[in-house]
């Protein structure tokens, strides 16, 4: 052995001690780090579940609603024309627009003088002819009586001996006559234009002294008897309505409201259409009011509504507040370990600020958590703390007195 290799080996033990310790050192640090980032921050505590507004919904059976929207026609509209031409002479103090007219009252009288001599002159043509034919009958049963004198068998060879064919002439003139009358005393009668129903004046079109011939438009009449509102209603409304005999055959009530001012009506069922509409394909309802200018707010044509429509009762929904609704049409509950979870809505129909859900098949045979707000961040799965809300025990009295109702 070398004298310097033992040197050597004596050099090299502090270094491989110093190494061993730092390595020990280092492996220490490490450890404490990694235990240090374990170990919960003293007088930290545990983030708890977020609380969520709940309301304990169970399965009910609820009677549908259908809303449309619709405006306000007259039962009847009427352009008025004159049927014979003269000067107005006078007018009723009620023919003005906004005026109301009772049926068989006089709107305007026109002159009538003419026809006045029309019908006298028509009359003393109808008198010459009963003269006529009174003098031919009396002559026709003298020249039978001469035939039968004269001891001759069978008939004339013309009819003209026993003078049947100047009877019928005078008869016929007769009846031409009594036509003329008639004629002359309906032009007559037209000289005053009354209105033919129960009417509001929309529109007058004529004053004193103006001229009007044969056709020329008076006014414009809506009756005043009732009002009507057609309502379009799809396939799924429909199925949520009673059998049409039913709608139309006991006056089917119907809550009206106009959409500006919030006033509201009581309508009913008048008769539904009896084909769909070629370019929706939907089926029409219609709606109406009677004496709508005598409601305590008077319902005028041409206003636009909104209609709410009691149909049939459906079983198996929640009655839910409409925030319950996602943003994208889920209903949000919290399963029995308190995580949340989530469905699509079907929205059967809907009622102010309240939904009504068909509830799923899996959910319906007890009592359910559901969500009052959900947020666009919960997760299903998510781990909450239910809370009830504070209008949780509103909507279980509209339950109770949904069923109790009927």
């Amino acid at each position: 052995m070398k004298p310097w290799s033992h040197i050597t080996r004596l050099r090299r033990t502090p270094l491989v001690l110093a190494t061993a310790v730092l390595a020990l050192v280092v492996a220490y640090l490490c450890y404490s780090v990694v235990a240090q980032a374990q170990r919960p921050a003293r007088g930290a505590a545990t983030t708890p579940p977020p609380d969520v507004s709940v309301v304990e919904r169970v399965p009910a059976s609820y009677r549908a609603l259908v809303t449309a929207y619709g405006a306000v026609t007259p039962h009847y509209a009427l352009t008025v024309t004159a049927k014979v031409s003269g000067y107005v002479t006078a007018l009723s103090p009620d023919f003005e627009p906004g005026g109301v007219i009772a049926a068989g009252e006089t709107l305007l009288q026109l002159e009538d003088n003419d026809y006045r001599r029309a019908l006298s002159s028509a009359g003393e043509t109808l008198a010459s002819a009963r003269l006529t034919l009174l003098e031919e009958q009396r002559q026709a049963v003298q020249a039978e009586a001469e035939w039968r004198s004269a001891g001759l068998e069978g008939e004339p060879d013309s009819e003209l001996v026993l003078r049947q064919p100047y009877v019928d002439a005078a008869l016929a003139s007769l009846h031409s006559a009594e036509a003329a009358v008639a004629s002359a005393q309906t032009d007559l009668a037209h000289t005053r234009i009354s209105a033919p129903f129960d009417a509001a004046v929309v529109e007058r079109l004529v004053a004193p002294g103006s001229y009007v011939q044969t056709g020329t438009e008076i006014a414009t009449l809506y009756s005043s008897d009732r009002v009507e509102i057609t309502l379009a209603l799809s396939s799924l409304d429909w199925r949520k309505l009673p059998a049409v005999s039913e709608l139309t055959g006991a006056r089917w009530p119907v809550t009206l409201r106009d959409v500006e001012s919030g006033a509201e009506w009581e309508g009913y069922v008048a008769r539904v259409e009896q084909h769909l509409d070629t370019t929706t394909r939907q089926r029409s309802l219609v709606v109406a009011v009677d004496k709508p200018l005598e409601q305590a707010s008077a319902l005028l044509p041409g206003s636009f509504v909104d209609a709410t429509i009691a149909g049939r009762r459906l079983d198996g929904l929640w009655q839910l507040p409409t925030s319950a609704l996602s943003q994208r049409g889920e209903i949000w509950y919290v399963s029995a370990d308190n995580t949340l979870a989530k469905f699509t809505a079907d929205v059967a129909f809907s009622e102010g600020d309240k939904i009504y859900v068909e509830v799923p098949a899996a959910l319906a045979s007890g009592s359910q958590r559901v969500l009052v707000h959900p947020l666009s961040g919960y997760l299903a799965g998510m781990a909450v703390t239910p809370v009830a809300a504070a209008t949780d025990t509103i909507a279980a009295g509209s339950v109770q007195e949904s069923n109790d109702n009927g």
